[in-house]
């Protein structure tokens, strides 16, 4: 067993404890998704091939093991969403991906985990480009100059629905991280962020909200962050990312949410190398 996963199972066993302490969350009902006509962003056209070309889809060779790994990954991400799971994970319909360090591969996976996320019935997802200082997703949309999270934070009169920009993918709409702001870590860390993402877990049951968020060691944001969402999902470069650095950026989690690790650019003899033995898919989850 890996020292990540060591410190892994010692966040979870904290957590578990602290879970014991809070009442369980009263199950809210679901219904199945559906566009929402409420989303009054701009409507993005998602061209899969110029997609491929930036690097944030797989080849047409590898898409369809890539597709089956994106399914095994989001069982238990949504099964701690699930609004009839008792006891419940607050917030649990809120996700932060992140990571120790840049290039470990983060928007690649939460944008192929949102897609996978989108093909479900009764699901529908929205991905927030929270990656405030280093607008990646933002930029590779085209929507960087498009009002979003940042303006959310900055303007009370703003909704959530009125940033959200839907996609032609059925279920798959996106935010902008919004316009630069030298406090992104202060808006993240305001009881206005609080109050959106309480209003986000308790407005649609079947709706996730994924965050893709800066990385955990360069930034103070993604910290923030993950205090106010309910899962937590660190994306690893296998044998790149150190493992001191990993350990680091778990250190800086609440033990007590649901956090676990996704293996990023693994072939299946690796997976005992550094990182433990994750599985046959290249990830690593732990719930």
């Amino acid at each position: 067993m890996s020292r990540i996963e060591d410190a892994l199972h010692k966040l979870q066993r904290a957590g578990a404890r602290q879970a014991e302490a809070r009442a369980p969350v009263s199950p809210r009902i679901a219904t199945v998704a559906a566009p929402d006509p409420s989303y009054a962003g701009k409507r993005i056209t998602v061209d899969a091939d110029q997609l491929r070309s930036q690097g944030l889809l797989a080849p047409n060779s590898d898409e369809r093991s890539l597709a089956e790994q994106y399914r095994v990954i989001k069982r238990p991400l949504l099964h701690n969403a699930d609004p009839h799971r008792s006891p419940g994970v607050e917030r649990g319909n809120l996700l932060m991906v992140g990571s120790a360090l840049s290039g470990e591969g983060k928007t690649f996976t939460c944008f192929n985990l949102c897609l996978s996320i989108a093909r479900e019935k009764d699901w529908s997802v929205v991905l927030v480009d929270a990656d405030c200082s280093k607008p990646h997703l933002s930029r590779l949309f085209s929507v960087e100059k498009e009002p979003g999270l940042v303006e959310l934070l900055r303007d009370t009169t703003i909704s959530f629905n009125s940033v959200v920009m839907p996609t032609s993918v059925p279920g798959l709409s996106l935010v902008s991280a919004g316009a630069r702001d030298p406090q992104a870590s202060e808006l993240l860390a305001s009881r206005r962020m609080d109050e959106i993402c309480a209003s986000l877990a308790a407005e649609r049951a079947n709706r996730m909200i994924i965050f893709d968020s800066s990385p955990l060691l360069l930034t103070t944001e993604s910290a923030v962050l993950a205090s106010k969402v309910g899962q937590i999902a660190i994306v690893v470069r296998a044998n790149s990312t150190p493992t001191q650095a990993v350990l680091a950026a778990l250190e800086k989690l609440d033990s007590s949410k649901p956090i676990g690790c996704i293996l990023n650019q693994v072939y299946r003899a690796d997976l005992a190398a550094d990182y433990g033995n994750y599985g046959d898919y290249g990830y690593g989850y732990h719930d």
